[in-house]
């Protein structure tokens, strides 16, 4: 089945990320992907624009099937292969709010972050306003914290809804992984940074690691400060 799977996706996007982690936590490892380049403008590349007018990655195909949103096909692939590999979304009613519910938080979470990331890259450095950057370094700061306290109420070793690994943290582990390459500090997030160190562990997350990540240091320590 996974072999009639065609993924567009780019080294180091937590939205594509995102998916891979998907595919490899419902053992479906055999699906065609290709990895992009954004700096060459590769998503805006003809076969992707015909499958994702957009052009935007991840774009994903399974059969005639066409789903361009990460969310949407971590759900679908969830949900075409519950008894394949990991179940990502509990049956338990209360399990699957909060799961639902942590992974939509992570999107908040995504903007804080991108706010600050694309503000020093796309800004030119005298274009730049201080108090823009602090409101939005604050902001961040407010936003990590609150998943620090998330952390915080559950027993040790736990994933970010309870024991078991479940769509939240393929939402989720991308982002932090993400901030953490930016600069953020591990010492003033501890329990974020103990759940990162873990996780990465994990053999779905070792296998989908963003290939260039072991090619090259990070280019900006952006996030120092927060």
């Amino acid at each position: 089945m996974a072999e009639s799977m065609l993924l567009f996706w780019g080294s180091g996007s937590p939205p594509c990320w995102r998916v891979t982690i998907a595919l490899e936590e419902k053992k479906l490892q055999g699906y065609k992907g290709k990895v992009l380049s954004f700096e060459k403008m590769e998503h805006k590349s003809n076969e992707v624009l015909e499958i994702n007018p957009r052009g935007q990655l991840p774009s994903f195909r399974h059969g005639k099937i066409v789903l361009n949103e990460s969310i949407g096909i971590c759900l679908y692939l969830e949900n075409q292969f519950k008894s394949q590999g990991t179940q990502l979304i509990p049956d338990s009613g209360a399990e699957q709010a909060l799961v639902y519910q942590r992974m939509f938080e992570v999107l908040t979470l995504q903007e804080k972050v991108v706010a600050i990331i694309y503000y020093f890259w796309k800004v030119p450095e005298n274009e730049r306003h201080e108090s823009a950057l602090e409101r939005n370094k604050k902001a961040l700061n407010a936003e990590l914290n609150m998943w620090e306290g998330y952390l915080g109420k559950l027993p040790p070793n736990s994933h970010i809804t309870g024991k078991n690994f479940t769509m939240a943290d393929v939402m989720l582990f991308p982002q932090l992984a993400c901030a953490f390459r930016f600069g953020l500090t591990t010492d003033k997030y501890p329990r974020m940074f103990e759940y990162y160190s873990r996780v990465k562990e994990r053999p779905s997350i070792k296998a989908s690691w963003p290939p260039h990540w072991n090619e090259s240091p990070p280019m900006m320590d952006v996030l120092k400060d927060i």
